[in-house]
């Protein structure tokens, strides 16, 4: 079952930020990972502005998901994200019945 990574963050330097999405990609393709979006804009349909940057991951599985996020060169790229950037990164299983799924409220 898929699992997904969201990650949103304000890039505070540009430049070091590149480092780190110049790095990830082949960190990704390790693990089956592949990005859904990386960065592009975001349009508000209700609440206020979302001002971040947001960009969404696909895993084969929660466990590839895990094991990329704990690889020692995604960890090793990811401090030039952290030196640039303040943000958020979230993982959530996929469910195989999109048709009617449980809402689990």
């Amino acid at each position: 079952m898929p699992a997904y990574i969201v990650c949103t963050m304000i890039i505070h330097d540009p430049e070091t930020y590149r480092k780190y999405t110049a790095l990830t990609p082949a960190t990704l393709a390790r693990y089956g990972g592949k990005f859904l979006t990386r960065g592009e804009a975001i349009v508000s349909l209700e609440g206020p502005a979302f001002t971040h940057r947001q960009v969404l991951l696909e895993f084969p599985d929660t466990n590839a998901a895990q094991a990329w996020y704990n690889d020692a060169d995604y960890q090793s790229a990811s401090a030039f994200r952290r030196m640039a950037s303040k943000g958020q990164m979230y993982l959530q299983a996929g469910s195989d019945n999109t048709a009617a799924p449980d809402p689990k409220v």
